[in-house]
């Protein structure tokens, strides 16, 4: 190659055919001409050639709350009657909500159509009212539009029953205007699931409205390349979020139920997409078949979780091993343990991502033992933004922390600074059980230590013993004595009780089993905690806390849980 010159890549066509990327550039060339106007009248007029089916059923309190005339979300009320589209004075969380509809799903999970239309049509004048004209943030910020189109057709009736022909007509306009948009942004959108998102719209768009087959073309190019980049080779999201993956898939079920109501064959690697990611996602099941507290996520409810595989339609057991995605599964009779084995999600993918890396969550059958604190990505109610922040250092995490520090920093600005950059990672499948060995260097940098964890399930489940040992780092300068703590976070309805000598307790599962938890070193005391659910409400529960000491030379601290009754 000559000096002083490179290879760029111009566009993302990569994989596409020549017909294909002709497609794409007609189609692209054609926003700076009259043509997409043409395509909403005369020949193409504008109307919904299907409605798809919604089968996810939504949240009934939330539906309920709905039609006693204010929306409810993370434990806050919002009448709709003085509701401010224009400047809605709401958290990040709550607002999004509103802005990609998604309370439709609940408005229709408790109420017909006649019941129903009524308050979606207004709600739906007073958004239009405020944003129809003029895109802007976050309205019409890439995942929110891309949410409200899929769920102003999958639940049309809805918001279309009028009889009031100009009403009708401005929705209809303003759902090809959002898939107008979205073909313009989809590919400036933030990798991960805003993209994803973005790109299912405009493919459901190109089905469900007249005159998309250049668009479908477009479309499914886009979608393929926003699923290879959201998703790893495993099947998990690039923001390591349960949340996330949960709604990809989500996002992947509404997209194939589009073919499905215009009775087209979906591409393969939609179903191949889901086909990844449904494992992935069970890999993070606990007994109760809910998901644990991993990334900001609260415990999300087993009904939840099996509504949207059901969607999918893909049936499969629980992924392992996820080592991209950065999650390891051990399970052994009743008992499942949970290991987060990656360094955290990089700042830009995920806005509560937790220094959380060696936590483990552990579960007996339908109840859970061990856990994390969950919820920071749910702030609401009661999660206020400093709680939220507190809910990602690795503190509110069952794992070891030096020196009462993070083992990746929490920035002033709440994103994640240096720490943990690089997990070794060895795991066996023994005769006897499972044997997890992993080690980060979130310590190193600053502390001059690396934390290795060890973990043996044995072959019943009945025993889980670990071992977490802090060495000095290779070309570092010798580190110093401080002290460390060992958290391990209880779940509601766990009791602790300290034995005599002060190293161990046992752990009564209300309407559940008995485990006997011992450590080798260190003193034990029982601490508060917390515990957050799915809908982002805190539950008081208790912590057992080692507390021993690093040692220059190196130290060690072993312990086990086990079932005795």
């Amino acid at each position: 190659m000559e000096q002083g010159k490179r290879l760029i890549r111009l566009t993302d066509d990569k994989g596409l055919s020549l017909a294909q990327r002709i497609a794409n550039r007609f189609y692209l060339l054609s926003w700076k001409t009259p043509l997409h106007g043409r395509r909403l009248k005369g020949k193409y007029p504008l109307k919904l050639l299907a409605v798809p089916e919604d089968e996810i059923p939504g949240d009934l309190a939330a539906g309920q709350a709905i039609r006693a005339g204010y929306f409810l979300f993370r434990g806050m009320r919002q009448p709709i009657d003085t509701l401010d589209f224009a400047r809605l004075d709401l958290t990040p969380g709550f607002t999004d909500h509103v802005h990609g509809f998604r309370w439709l799903r609940d408005l229709s999970s408790v109420a017909t159509r006649e019941q129903g239309a009524p308050v979606a049509e207004g709600v739906m004048r007073q958004w239009l009212s405020a944003h129809a004209d003029v895109p802007s943030e976050p309205a019409w910020r890439a995942d929110n539009a891309g949410w409200r189109l899929l769920f102003w057709t999958a639940h049309a009736p809805l918001i279309l029953s009028s009889s009031d022909l100009v009403y009708r007509s401005l929705v209809l306009n303003c759902i090809a205007r959002t898939a107008r948009h979205l073909d313009q942004i989809a590919d400036k959108t933030p990798v991960g699931l805003p993209r994803l998102v973005a790109w299912g719209a405009i493919v459901a768009a190109s089905m469900l409205i007249p005159g998309g087959a250049a668009r479908k073309m477009f479309g499914e190019a886009g979608l393929k390349r926003a699923i290879d980049s959201a998703f790893h080779g495993d099947g998990g999201i690039v923001s390591r979020s349960p949340i996330d993956q949960l709604d990809g898939i989500m996002l992947l079920s509404m997209v194939a139920a589009v073919y499905e109501a215009r009775r087209e064959q979906a591409p393969a690697f939609l179903h191949e997409g889901m086909a990844r990611a449904v494992p992935a996602l069970l890999g993070l099941t606990h007994g109760d078949g809910g998901l644990g507290n991993w990334q900001g996520a609260g415990a999300i409810a087993p009904d939840r979780v099996q509504a949207v595989v059901q969607a999918s339609r893909v049936r499969t057991r629980p992924l392992r091993q996820a080592r991209e995605w950065g999650y390891q599964r051990l399970a052994a009779g009743a008992t499942v343990a949970q290991i987060d084995a990656a360094p955290p999600p990089v700042a830009q993918l995920a806005a509560a991502g937790c220094g959380s890396t060696g936590a483990i969550e552990i579960s007996d059958g339908p109840h859970r033992l061990i856990v994390n604190c969950g919820g920071a990505a749910l702030e609401g109610q009661w999660i206020t933004r400093d709680l939220a922040q507190g809910l990602r250092t690795t503190a509110a995490h069952s794992t070891l922390i030096l020196d009462d520090c993070n083992s990746t920093a929490l920035l002033p600005d709440g994103t994640l600074g240096k720490g943990v950059t690089e997990v070794e990672l060895n795991r066996q499948e023994l005769e006897n059980g499972s044997r997890v060995d992993l080690s980060h260097d979130g310590y190193v940098r600053r502390m001059g230590y690396i934390h290795r964890r060890l973990l043996l399930m044995s072959g019943d489940g009945k025993e889980i013993r670990g071992e977490d040992m802090l060495t000095p780092a290779e070309r570092r300068k010798k580190p110093a004595r401080m002290p460390l703590q060992l958290r391990f976070h209880l779940a509601p309805g766990v009791e602790p009780t300290s034995t005599a000598d002060g190293m161990g307790a046992l752990l009564r599962i209300d309407m559940g089993a008995l485990w006997q938890f011992r450590a080798s070193a260190g003193k034990l005391s029982v601490e508060e905690s917390l515990w957050v659910d799915a809908d982002g409400r805190p539950y008081p529960t208790q912590q057992l806390v080692v507390t021993g000491e690093a040692l220059p030379g190196g130290s060690s601290i072993g312990w086990l849980f086990k079932r005795v009754g």
